[in-house]
């Protein structure tokens, strides 16, 4: 069903300036410690993400937003080259959580 409305960015959503907090840097210094060496595809990108959450209530997407960016800080890439995403939400035992993550080309 298409909704006939401009989407609202995230920027749009706050007010004032947003800070990173203590922890955001923490992870960000942990997930980029763990990312492997690769080569990404040139041009447009697609990225399927499965992400392991041990709360039901945890958003699909709530993470997605600031591990892309360190992705896209750590591979040199604009996150505004990605046209396609995928993510798939699996319930795991706490202390089991995960992010898995596959870019390639966007056909």
């Amino acid at each position: 069903m298409r909704i006939n409305i401009k989407p609202l960015s995230v920027n749009k959503v706050f007010q004032g300036r947003r800070f990173r907090t203590k922890e955001y840097d923490i992870y960000e210094m942990q997930v980029k410690r763990l990312l492997p060496k690769i080569e990404l595809p040139k041009g447009n990108l697609s990225i399927k993400y499965v992400v392991g959450y041990s709360n039901k209530a945890s958003d699909i997407d709530n993470c997605i937003k600031p591990f892309q960016d360190i992705l896209s800080k750590f591979y040199g890439f604009n996150d505004n080259l990605i046209y396609h995403v995928e993510i798939d939400k699996v319930i795991v035992s706490k202390g089991s959580e995960f992010i898995e993550f596959d870019i390639k080309s966007c056909f």
